[in-house]
């Protein structure tokens, strides 16, 4: 029996799901998977942002529940040390909260005009001034950061946690055709490789079921 279950909900359009399991594969904890189905009126309230409901992602371990993605980060990162999900130095590590919690909080034009869609692919896709405000932040964290570690991720040569807050974001661009240059092309080219990121992207394009809001053509 795995020695903790994380509950998620659609692979395709949960952001705060892939983040819950890049987490626990990044940690090495052994977990199960419990899948919410989207349909569930309060798993699309969440997808939809119409809630701030704390379905998912919830970690459960020794019957014990941690929810939002930053105390998950935080529990695993206390419970499994050796993973190292956080910079060693204690400078480094603060940046590297920082950088992590502005995602956790902000950015709210991206997600609502550009909600995660792994399946969907929209070529030419016109990103109104808002979201393109929050696409320059992110990049611009992403170019100080790399330039500062000397990647090849956000804080050197190990994933952490902010390349785990960042990485639906790095969907996104690829689903709305947000072109990206240089080091941050290849950063987006090395989370989408990742292993437990390849793993999810397969189970969200084997997915069938649809949110039909987030169809929508914006």
């Amino acid at each position: 029996m795995a020695d903790a279950e994380l509950i998620i909900s659609s692979r395709n359009y949960s952001s705060w799901s892939l983040r819950g399991f890049l987490l626990a594969r990044l940690s090495g904890i052994d977990f199960s998977e419990r899948v919410v189905d989207p349909t569930d009126a309060a798993a699309r309230d969440e997808l939809l942002l119409r809630s701030s409901s704390t379905l998912v992602p919830t970690l459960i371990h020794q019957g014990f529940s941690i929810w939002d993605t930053l105390a998950i980060a935080e529990y695993l990162n206390e419970l499994k040390p050796e993973a190292r999900m956080l910079p060693d130095d204690r400078l480094t590590r603060a940046r590297c909260r920082s950088v992590s919690g502005e995602i956790h909080s902000g950015f709210g034009a991206l997600r609502s005009t550009m909600p995660m869609n792994i399946r969907s692919h929209r070529p030419g896709f016109t990103v109104w001034s808002s979201a393109q405000a929050d696409i320059d932040r992110i990049l611009h964290i992403w170019g100080d950061c790399l330039e500062a570690s000397n990647g090849p991720y956000l804080f050197g040569e190990r994933l952490s946690v902010a390349d785990v807050m960042y990485a639906p974001v790095v969907t996104r661009f690829q689903t709305y055709d947000v072109a990206l240059e240089g080091a941050l092309a290849e950063y987006g080219r090395r989370i989408l490789t990742w292993p437990a990121m390849a793993e999810w992207i397969k189970a969200a394009k084997a997915e069938v079921e649809e949110v039909s809001e987030l169809e929508v053509e914006f």
